[in-house]
């Protein structure tokens, strides 16, 4: 499907099938996966998915064939993939939440033999819209709740596994294309990242469906021979009680979940949890970093990712904790420095040793493409070298500062900003909860900064005295024109703000703050 320049020779053992072949042997008797309603140990793992792609292969998927799993966060999501896996069938996972629109849109890129999920309204009127036969439709229980015979592995470390769903936050979602190879790189590093071992728990309530749960919760668990808490969804008023019912000792942050935590009214009893340890793609100033580990008791370990490589960056385990930066690059247990960093202009030509510029990977766990967009895959890998898109700048010791994105930056009168930084002043605000910033056309030239905020509970902070607030904290430029108090903002599945659903359109609910904002 494609030929994948990053895929290293590496030692045999690479397919996933083998990763489970190892732990299922070691322990087929320890808990692998929890979820509401069921429990599979190593063993069953193994057994059950190898049951599952022995009907798979009945229903005549093959080798290179895709399968679409419309499903919620569950046991047979895990049965699916590695079904697929043994079989060297895709997985194709779409949000079972998705309207019907977005999931045909989905349908029709991925061109699945078969489809698994419950046959909702929306699904169904998806399937139809895609052009995909009824009989092609199964119910995911029903598929892996017989007893089937294994069929012999036929998956190889560079054949393609997984077309994971960009987030769609800026644009509408691709289809990341990972080989089986890329995963065993993720279950392997992950534990390594941040400290996880037999002993922990992990538990994780984002979805399945996007990359973060499936190569670092899932596949992480697996790694580290630990147990995984499948949650069906993120509630921050059962989260910490969760942790305590399950003796949790490892999660994950994205998004705005930390904030939505640490605005929790506090309880006695906040500290008093199992977890030790959080990776969090959620980078906050130093001072709510520390309340965050102050109040939950536990150490937050940064680190940057995407859904096309799980080889970004990460905070080193010991040592003095280097706030403001996302990390240095990640690298292999075992097979050493096999993630590379360049920072190039516009051009592509590196930049100056510290300054500014777009952030360039190669490893072997880079995506092998965008499934079916061959224009869209030319444009960010470049002889084996992703480009993210994401500004950033180095240190002299190697530690990696975000700026933002690219195709995010807010050019206005001859001066460059990123939107983050204005967020996160208005963020700092006690009266407000959260906020997303983008760029606007501006009446002459060049842009203007429009921001959206959501208030805190109880809070009636005007436009003008958020200003204020961020004049404090910003040069003039950088200040936002715009500000539109709503209710809450649109998220995407994965907890990421989904600016592109936010209008640029100018309407009657906005305040512009021009002429307050040029003020002396």
């Amino acid at each position: 499907m494609f030929e994948n320049s990053n895929v290293v020779d590496m030692a045999a053992g690479r397919t996933l099938p083998e990763l489970l072949h190892r732990a299922a042997g070691a322990r087929p008797g320890k808990t692998f996966l929890i979820t509401e309603d069921d429990e599979l140990t190593y063993g069953d793992l193994a057994a059950r998915s190898g049951s599952v792609a022995g009907a798979l292969a009945s229903a005549g998927v093959g080798h290179g064939d895709r399968v679409a799993a419309c499903l919620p966060n569950c046991t047979e999501f895990v049965l699916l993939l590695f079904a697929c896996a043994r079989i060297g069938a895709v997985l194709a996972p779409v949000n079972p939440g998705a309207p019907a629109t977005e999931l045909a849109g989905l349908l029709r890129q991925a061109g699945p033999r078969l489809v698994v999920g419950e046959q909702t309204p929306a699904l169904l009127a998806a399937t139809r819209d895609a052009c995909i036969a009824g009989d092609r439709v199964v119910n995911a229980r029903a598929l892996c709740t017989g007893t089937n015979a294994a069929p012999p592995a036929a998956g190889t470390p560079g054949d393609t596994l997984v077309l994971i769903p960009t987030s769609g936050s800026t644009s509408a979602p691709k289809l990341v294309a990972h080989s089986q190879s890329s995963l065993v790189l993720a279950a392997e590093g992950f534990p390594a990242w941040v400290g996880l071992n037999e002993t922990d728990r992990l538990l994780t309530p984002l979805p399945l469906f996007h990359g973060n749960a499936l190569l670092y919760s899932l596949l992480g668990a697996m790694g580290a021979a630990a147990s995984l808490v499948l949650l069906p969804r993120f509630s921050a008023r059962r989260f910490w009680d969760l942790t305590r019912e399950f003796a949790v000792t490892q999660f994950n942050l994205i998004g705005n979940m930390g904030e939505i935590l640490l605005r929790t009214p506090p309880r006695g009893n906040d500290a008093d949890n199992p977890v030790r340890v959080c990776y969090s793609g959620w980078a906050p100033p130093e001072e709510r970093h520390r309340e965050f580990e102050h109040r939950f008791g536990l150490d937050i370990v940064i680190g940057y990712g995407l859904s096309e490589t799980s080889y970004g960056t990460v905070w080193p385990l010991a040592g003095p904790k280097p706030f403001g930066s996302i990390g240095r690059l990640r690298q292999h247990p075992a097979l050493g420095q096999i993630n590379h960093a360049r920072i190039v202009d516009e051009n592509l030509q590196p930049v100056a040793p510290g300054a500014p510029g777009v952030l360039m990977l190669r490893n072997p766990a880079v995506m092998q493409g965008y499934f079916g967009m061959a224009d869209e895959t030319r444009a960010v890998l470049q002889d084996g070298w992703l480009n993210t898109g994401d500004i950033v700048h180095m240190n002299e010791d190697g530690y990696l500062y975000f700026i933002g994105r690219s195709k995010d930056i807010i050019r206005r009168s001859g001066e460059n900003f990123a939107p983050i930084e204005v967020e996160e002043a208005l963020d700092s605000h006690p009266g407000v909860l959260a906020s997303a910033v983008v760029a606007v056309p501006a009446p002459l030239a060049d842009e203007d900064a429009k921001a959206f905020v959501v208030r805190s509970e109880a809070s009636a902070v005007t436009a003008a005295e958020l200003l204020d607030w961020c004049r404090d904290r910003l040069a003039r430029f950088k200040l936002p024109r715009y500000i539109e108090f709503i209710d809450e903002l649109p998220m995407t599945p994965s907890q990421r703000i989904a600016k592109g659903q936010l209008s640029r359109a100018r309407n009657a609910q906005e305040i512009d703050l021009e002429s307050y904002r040029t003020r002396p």
